[in-house]
């Protein structure tokens, strides 16, 4: 798969690095995202020396980036949602009941 022994896959999976999927006869079943992690993994620890300890932090890292990433996409799309409402009301906020009859000199008390 990625060159690895499977007991290596093995303890990789004990420490929490790795959560396959498991077949109905117990076998491992690797999908892609399981592949690219190892692939990570196989990078950080052999091509830069990192310890497994390390890995863990790094891959936790980028998970939390990714999601901050995601939140970040959502907000942006939010944002531009809104100015285009703004821009469609001729660049005016909306106005509640309240503020509309202040507006209008009415007391909205």
């Amino acid at each position: 798969m990625v060159g690895l022994h499977q007991q290596t896959i093995r303890s990789y999976e004990r420490i929490g690095l790795l959560q396959p999927a498991r077949s109905q006869g117990n076998t491992r079943l690797f999908s892609r995202e399981d592949v690219e992690r190892l692939q990570q993994v196989v990078r950080l620890v052999n091509d830069l020396g990192v310890n497994l300890a390390g890995v863990e932090v790094i891959l936790q890292m980028r998970r939390q980036i990714e999601e901050m990433q995601r939140e970040l996409a959502q907000a942006r799309a939010e944002l531009e949602a809104a100015r285009a409402a703004l821009a469609q009301r001729g660049g005016r906020p909306a106005q509640d009941d309240n503020s509309a009859a202040q507006g209008r000199g009415g007391d909205a008390r």
